[in-house]
C-alpha cells in the first residue's frame, strides 16, 4: 500500500518545484502578489476603514478575503493546465510515468504556495492592530489558518477547470462564476431572496455551502472542525474532478 501510494505521489516534488519556478522567475507571482496586496489593502483601509474604528480587530480585512479570492485565485491558477495544452507540452508531461495524483497536486501546491505568502505579506496589518489595543491574537492566527485553507479551495476550482481548456480566459471565466457561486450562497441579499421563495430551511442548507458561512465562523475566534473539514473536503473533491479530467486526456 505504502508503495503504491509513493508511486502515486512520485510527480509532486518535481512538479512543484518546476510550478514554483515558473511562478517566481516570471512576473505572473509578482504581479499577482503587487495587485492582490494592492486591492486588499484598499478595500481595507478606505471601504473598511480598519484605523477609524479605533479598535484592535481584523474583521474589515478578513471580510473581503473571499471576494478578492474569488477574482484574483481563479486569476493565478487559470495557467496551470491550460497553459501546457496551449504550448503542446501535456502530451510529454502525461507521458511520463509519474503519479497523476503527484502532478495534479504538485501544481495545485504550488500556486497555493504563491497565494500563502500573499498572506504572509499582510502580516504587518496584523501587526498594526496591536498598537490599537489588546488585539486577540490567537483568534486571529486561526483566522489567517482559515483565510489560507479557504485560499486551497478557491484554487482547486481554478486548477481543475484549468484542465478542461486551452484558453487561459475562458479557463479564468469559469473558475470565477463556479467560485461566485459558492460565494454568493451565504451573501445575505442571495439568503434572503432564497428565504422568500423558498423558506429558512433551504436558505440555511444552502448557505452552509457558502465559503462566506464557513469563514464567518472562524472569524470568531473558534476554528470548528467543521470548517477544516468543509475546507480541505473541497479541495480534495475539486482535486480529484482534476485528477479525473486530466486522466481522460492522457487515456485519450
Amino acid at each position: 500500500m505504502t508503495g503504491a501510494i509513493r508511486q502515486q505521489m512520485s510527480g509532486f516534488a518535481p512538479t512543484f518545484r518546476r510550478e514554483l519556478a515558473a511562478y517566481v522567475t516570471t512576473p505572473i507571482a509578482y504581479v499577482f502578489l503587487a495587485v492582490f496586496l494592492l486591492a486588499l489593502g484598499l478595500f481595507t483601509w478606505e471601504a473598511g476603514r480598519l484605523f477609524d474604528t479605533g479598535v484592535a480587530d481584523l474583521s474589515p480585512f478578513f471580510v473581503w478575503h473571499p471576494w478578492l479570492y474569488m477574482i484574483f485565485l481563479p486569476a493565478l491558477a487559470m495557467r496551470l493546465w491550460a497553459d501546457e495544452r496551449a504550448a503542446g507540452t501535456d502530451e510529454l508531461l502525461l507521458s511520463l510515468p509519474v503519479g497523476l495524483p503527484g502532478l495534479v497536486l504538485g501544481k495545485l501546491c504550488a500556486a497555493w504556495a504563491v497565494a500563502g505568502a500573499g498572506l504572509v505579506l499582510t502580516f504587518p496589518v496584523w501587526i498594526s492592530i496591536n498598537f490599537l489595543g489588546a488585539a486577540d491574537n490567537a483568534a486571529i492566527a486561526l483566522t489567517y489558518f482559515a483565510s489560507f485553507l479557504m485560499a486551497g479551495a478557491y484554487l482547486s476550482i481554478g486548477a481543475a477547470v484549468s484542465a478542461l481548456t486551452s484558453s487561459q480566459v475562458t479557463a479564468f471565466i469559469l473558475s470565477m462564476l463556479i467560485a461566485f457561486v459558492f460565494t454568493a450562497a451565504g451573501w445575505p441579499l442571495v439568503l434572503s431572496t432564497v428565504q422568500g421563495l423558498m423558506g429558512t430551511g433551504v436558505a440555511e442548507r444552502i448557505a452552509q455551502f457558502s465559503f462566506i458561512t464557513q469563514f464567518e465562523s472562524a472569524q470568531r475566534g473558534v476554528l470548528e472542525l467543521r470548517v477544516v473539514s468543509y475546507f480541505l473536503g473541497f479541495t480534495a473533491t475539486f482535486a480529484f474532478l482534476n485528477c479525473l479530467w486530466v486522466s481522460r486526456r492522457r487515456l485519450g
